[in-house]
């Protein structure tokens, strides 16, 4: 009855339906992989951020790599100093609770003679149009609290800030790139403000916060893909069982059909007795001379 499933076609068939159910069931063990990843970066920021914050100095010197920022970042830090805000750069293109706007970059001079990039938060600006004079950042000294995140870089795609200009919007937190137009040693790492003293007056910039710590929907996601997996295999096989089956009704048909004979023709029946005609009845008989 299955004889019929050996045939060329279905073998290509079968072949396909086999690679896409390893390629769904993969696809599932990847998302549950990406969850493993998630909920081992949970782990290490809950665990980095709930120190004591130290100065960044301590935790972070400007001499330091950033390799070295790999190991400490997502620590809480303070640092004191002065802002240079001649030096303020704009990230374009950052949203916050659905608005689109930009951050704010501002070197912090330390007391050593170096500078840490300070994001001080998230303004309702575009790109071109100029800040408003109640968002530069406090003169004189101050004192700041937040966490070190680490340097952006560019990926594969996305804008390019140029090299060798005094820019005054960049595409992201790049503090490499940012080290070609301060002067002074930058950390390694970005700063992102949570706390200021003195606060900054007015509603903006507003701090960013911490980042989300949920584990996403990975596991939903993987889910998924072994639904579908369930769906092509189980599917496919229950197919080809219907399709047999029928296969097998159609054979047996025509095995009885052949052994009943072929059916009589109506048309070329015998005449009955009913129908025949008797010769010489109804005919006079000649009576003897």
């Amino acid at each position: 009855m299955y004889r019929f499933l050996l045939s060329p076609r279905w073998i290509v068939s079968h072949v396909l339906v086999a690679v896409l159910v390893v390629v769904l069931v993969s696809l599932g063990f990847w998302q549950l992989h990406r969850l493993d990843q998630k909920k081992d970066f949970n782990a290490l920021v809950r665990a980095r951020t709930e120190a004591p914050a130290a100065p960044v100095d301590e935790v972070l010197p400007a001499d330091a790599t950033f390799a070295d920022a790999d190991d400490v970042v997502f620590r809480q830090v303070t640092a004191a100093g002065t802002y240079l805000p001649d030096e303020q750069v704009v990230v374009r293109s950052r949203s916050f609770e659905g608005q689109s706007g930009a951050w704010l970059l501002t070197p912090l001079r330390l007391d050593d003679g170096t500078a840490v990039i300070v994001n001080r938060g998230w303004v309702p600006v575009q790109a071109g149009i100029e800040l408003e004079p109640e968002w530069a950042p406090p003169s004189g000294r101050v004192r700041v609290e937040g966490l070190l995140v680490a340097t952006q870089t560019r990926g594969r795609f996305g804008a390019i800030d140029p090299e060798g200009e005094q820019l005054e919007t960049v595409a992201r937190a790049d503090v490499a790139r940012l080290q070609e137009q301060v002067d002074e040693d930058l950390v390694p790492a970005v700063l992102q403000l949570e706390e200021q003293d003195p606060a900054q007056p007015g509603d903006f910039p507003v701090a960013i916060g911490a980042p989300e710590l949920s584990e996403g929907p990975h596991l939903n996601y993987a889910g998924q893909w072994f639904i579908f997996a369930t769906i092509a295999g189980v599917g496919y096989l229950v197919m080809l069982r219907r399709i047999a089956h029928n296969r097998a009704k159609e054979a047996a048909a025509e095995t009885a059909a052949a052994a009943a004979g072929p059916e009589p023709d109506p048309t070329s029946a015998p005449a009955t007795s009913g129908d025949a005609s008797i010769e010489g009845v109804g005919e006079p008989v000649d009576s003897p001379a």
